[in-house]
């Protein structure tokens, strides 16, 4: 499934396992403000989450400025959607591919606006309020997690 999350600095795309679809909301239901608090609240539900997009954003800036795009556009164009890089967007090109579902869908957190878009989601219809099992670097464990969307939070649809 593909993700996008806006936050006051800009957005991001990375693709993930579907099971991290509820792990992200559980995150938006403490209010983060950005993506690294978005990612922080993840930390309990699954470390390797954060672990996984943090590299690979960090991969994307080393790779790529503002003056050449080239690394990510390769990337986007020889690459199957599955596999794409998690990256910034920055472009027109990679806005496109920020709006590209990956097999069970996408699904955009808009942390600015509080607001959860499930553009296209064949996995599982999002609820306002869930539970899940927590992982451990994405394998299942015994736990499990709650979570509640505050009111000022939209899920749409």
């Amino acid at each position: 499934m593909r993700f996008k999350i806006v936050d006051p600095n800009g957005a991001v795309s990375f693709v993930a396992p579907c099971h991290e679809l509820k792990m992200i909301a559980a995150a938006c239901s403490k209010n983060p403000r950005d993506l690294h608090e978005l990612l922080e609240y993840t930390r309990d539900l699954d470390p390797h989450i954060k672990r996984r997009v943090v590299q690979a954003l960090a991969v994307f800036d080393e790779h790529n400025t503002s003056d050449d795009r080239d690394m990510i556009h390769q990337a986007l164009d020889s690459s199957r959607p599955e596999e794409t890089p998690a990256f910034r967007i920055v472009d027109s090109k990679t806005r496109d591919a920020s709006l590209t579902p990956v097999k069970a869908g996408l699904v955009i957190f808009n942390l600015v606006a509080k607001r959860i878009v499930q553009v296209q989601n064949s996995y599982a219809n999002l609820q306002r309020q869930d539970r899940g099992r927590v992982r451990e670097n994405g394998r299942p464990t015994r736990g499990f997690y709650r979570y509640r969307l505050p009111e000022e939070w939209q899920l749409v649809p």
